[in-house]
């Protein structure tokens, strides 16, 4: 069978089965054997489900023969990040105390993808605690990018991006809290959407069983197609059991039929978060782009807001989020640091120590600065449609496994500090917006460059469809050499 089937669409590949011009068995077979034949130091899918995947898609087969299609997915293998709860296998989040944390059924997420037909092969890699932009852990080792096996995928959702660069998975769910699906989307030259902030429920993609919806971190798809990216988005969105008793989401579908009906803000760099020139100049050359196809474009169109309080503000509740699991011994020790901070101190490290150990308090004070935030960029999008950024400030860069003081990355020939760039995930995160990350071509080190656009809240087809139109001018997804 031809990799090439292997790169296909998820939605291709899903017709291409219910039309029986390849089985169920046989597109499994196919990503397990580049798995097992491609996979060893790419390391993306860690946990591997094969006989069970193989067995699903012969029940898929023997449906699909008796006239019976269970969903849109129906026969489709897939993989999906490991934090996820999956029937009979682990959810260590890449903490070595939670190596046996083995769960007897399955989480939400899992079940729509399977009522929709999908089966899965395996779980992909993840960084400690889901808390970095590389993606290595003391359970599965390093995750490495198909591109170049020197240099890291991205995080935390890098497994997941790797194995739709790679070919391994016909689609891919990860979680994003400060770009976990956009910056691996982009290093690995994928497609990754953040939804809206509550579109998705994050139950089933947890550790212990019923914890509450988090603040600022959401579910999302990645794929080789902006396509999928819809289709998977409609299968994974909507209300969990509670919350349907009484609700029901209606996602407005994109209102444009071209490019060039848009508005479209172009922000190419930032002082707050430098980006190298060279994904600088790609979101000034989408601007060129659209702007041939009639689109109204400005490269200095900004919503009324001080972008260091929105800085701020998403550092503070995204912090005081990923913080709120740490023992009390560490929580005691970070006290001791905001104590002696000058109360002056508005320094990046002064907000995250503050925040994670924030009270309920200050969480509503900082709460109530988001909703400011989130009706700046409201009446913002009344007069624009999209946003155009960096994703990151940096490409792929090599795998560095110090302490995270010693870390650091290198923009424009500068050392940086190591999370600044993550500003460009929190500009949409703290605003709750939606955010679909593209890629735009290469360097001229030939690694992937990926940008992000955004939109106002719940338009989350707008940016989709816009991704998916803009491949027809720019291109899209490559297949990395060797794969």
């Amino acid at each position: 069978m031809s990799a090439d089937l292997a790169f296909s669409s998820a939605r291709d590949l899903a017709e291409l089965v219910r039309n029986k011009s390849v089985s169920s068995v046989e597109l499994t077979r196919l990503y397990i054997e580049r798995i097992e034949r491609l996979d060893g130091e790419v390391n993306a899918v860690v946990v591997r489900k094969f006989e069970r995947a193989l067995e699903t898609a012969k029940v898929a087969d023997d449906d699909l023969s008796k006239g019976r299609v269970r969903g849109p997915l129906h026969g489709l293998p897939m993989t999906i990040k490991e934090s996820y709860v999956m029937a009979d296998t682990v959810a260590t989040w890449g903490i070595e105390a939670q190596r046996n944390n083995y769960s007897a059924g399955s989480g939400l997420t899992v079940h729509r993808f399977q009522a929709a037909g999908a089966h899965f092969l395996g779980k992909t890699n993840v960084p400690v605690e889901l808390a970095d932009i590389q993606s290595f852990n003391p359970i599965y080792g390093t995750t490495r990018n198909p591109w170049d096996l020197t240099r890291t995928p991205g995080g935390s959702s890098g497994g997941s991006a790797a194995a739709m660069a790679a070919g391994f998975s016909a689609l891919e769910a990860g979680s994003d809290i400060g770009g976990s699906i956009r910056t691996p989307a982009a290093f690995c030259g994928v497609y990754g959407h953040k939804p809206t902030w509550g579109v998705v429920p994050q139950s089933g993609h947890e550790l212990i069983e019923g914890v509450p919806e988090p603040d600022v971190s959401v579910c999302g798809p990645l794929a080789r197609d902006a396509v999928d990216l819809a289709f998977a988005l409609d299968v994974m969105a909507g209300p969990v059991e509670r919350e349907a008793a009484a609700w029901r989401l209606e996602l407005p579908n994109a209102e444009f039929a071209s490019l060039g009906e848009l508005r479209v803000a172009l922000w190419p760099d930032d002082p707050l978060a430098p980006v190298a020139t060279e994904i600088a100049d790609q979101v000034s050359r989408v601007g060129d782009v659209l702007a041939k196809l009639g689109a109204t474009v400005s490269d200095t169109a900004r919503p009324e807001m001080d972008v260091r309080k929105s800085e701020a503000t998403y550092r503070s509740l995204a912090t005081a989020t990923m913080a709120s699991g740490q023992p009390a011994s560490h929580v005691a020790q970070m006290q001791k640091v905001v104590d002696g901070l000058d109360p002056a101190d508005d320094s990046l490290a002064a907000v995250n120590a503050r925040a994670s150990v924030m009270s309920h308090r200050q969480w509503i004070r900082h709460n109530f600065r988001r909703e400011r935030l989130r009706r700046a960029w409201d009446a913002f999008f009344e007069d624009w449609d999209i946003v155009v950024c960096p994703q990151a400030a940096v490409v792929a860069f090599p795998h560095d496994q110090r302490p995270y003081g010693e870390r650091s990355l290198r923009v424009n020939g500068e050392e940086r500090p190591y999370f600044e760039h993550i500003f460009w995930a929190g500009i949409g995160n703290v605003a709750c917006l939606p955010c679909t990350a593209f890629p735009v071509g290469r360097t001229q080190d030939g690694l992937p460059i990926g940008l992000q656009a955004m939109s106002a809240s719940y338009r989350d087809h707008r940016t989709i469809e816009f991704a998916r139109l803009l491949a027809r001018e720019i291109g899209g997804f490559e297949r990395p050499p060797g794969f």
